[in-house]
């Protein structure tokens, strides 16, 4: 089969000879380059599905009256080329508050993967919480305790773009909790996540430019930001998943990388070990009308 440098000088070499023949012969190399062609079929190995516990609440701190959102996604991990993911509707999942060993009940009433709390409830200030899912006969385990969180002072929408120029500015403001080392997950519009720490501006009134992009928008578009206090480990953990799995519209965990470890253990067995993160944040949301300023 001619190489792909040979096919391309071949209608030079014969432009020595008559127009006619020149023009015959460049068709019949073209013609015979592209017979060589294949289409080759790749088998993508198929992996044993793995257990995706996606248990991160957030406790609306500046709602009157408090509320939580307290919702343990089971799904199972799936081969790269699918687009199903498959939902766990068969589990049983519940909280324990290890200080007073109470058990609180989870069910999933729609049957579609999402558990919530049988009785509604809002997480205590340094009371850990140990999360238990029963599945295939075999147990998983996790424990969190709440993170707080600093409130939005303040969110305006720019004048400035980025690469694009489709991009919405928002400029973000929040006064950091000087007296504790503190690391947070701001999540924009649903499944845009920027995961930040105060290293650099600890104590601080802290102000940023976000670039928002919905190829989508239609104006005017209301829009939520919420910022919510993590652990340094989980701040480690989602800066990962996401440069792992990117910015998708099915969230973080849809498509969690299989070798990236979250605090949830088998505690049946070892080596069947889940993926996701079992934790409970503090969260602030502040809602923002975005208007068409090009």
């Amino acid at each position: 089969m001619p190489s792909l440098e040979w096919s391309l000088l071949l209608p030079i070499i014969l432009n020595f000879k008559t127009m006619n023949k020149t023009y015959i012969l460049s068709i019949l190399a073209s013609f015979f380059f592209m017979s060589c062609e294949k289409v080759i079929d790749i088998e993508v190995p198929s992996i044993e599905p793995k257990l995706v516990i996606d248990a991160s609440f957030e406790v609306l701190f500046d709602e009157t009256p408090i509320i939580s959102n307290n919702v343990v996604k089971l799904r199972l991990s799936a081969d790269y080329f699918e687009d199903v993911i498959p939902r766990v509707t068969n589990a049983t999942v519940f909280l324990t508050n290890l200080n007073d060993n109470s058990v609180i009940p989870f069910s999933d009433i729609n049957q579609d993967g999402d558990y919530e709390a049988v009785n509604s409830f809002v997480p205590l200030d340094g009371v850990a919480y140990e999360l238990t899912v029963i599945y295939n006969n075999e147990t998983y385990k996790g424990k969190a305790t709440k993170i707080k969180s600093s409130k939005i002072s303040s969110i305006v929408q720019g004048e400035k773009t980025l690469f694009s120029g489709e991009e919405v500015e928002l400029k973000i403001s929040f006064k950091d909790d000087g007296a504790l080392k503190n690391h947070y997950l701001f999540n924009v519009d649903i499944y845009n996540y920027l995961a930040i720490e105060d290293r650099y501006f600890d104590g601080s009134d802290y102000n940023f430019s976000y670039f928002y992009e919905d190829e989508n928008i239609e104006f005017p578009k209301k829009i939520d930001i919420k910022l919510s206090g993590i652990t340094k480990e989980y701040f480690t953990y989602f800066r990962v998943l996401i440069g792992q799995s990117g910015q998708n519209a099915g969230g973080p965990f849809q498509s969690a990388p299989s070798t990236l470890l979250g605090n949830i253990t088998n505690t049946t067995n070892e080596a069947n070990f889940p993926l996701g993160y079992f934790h409970i944040s503090e969260t602030d949301t502040f809602n923002i009308e975005l208007v068409d300023k090009n």
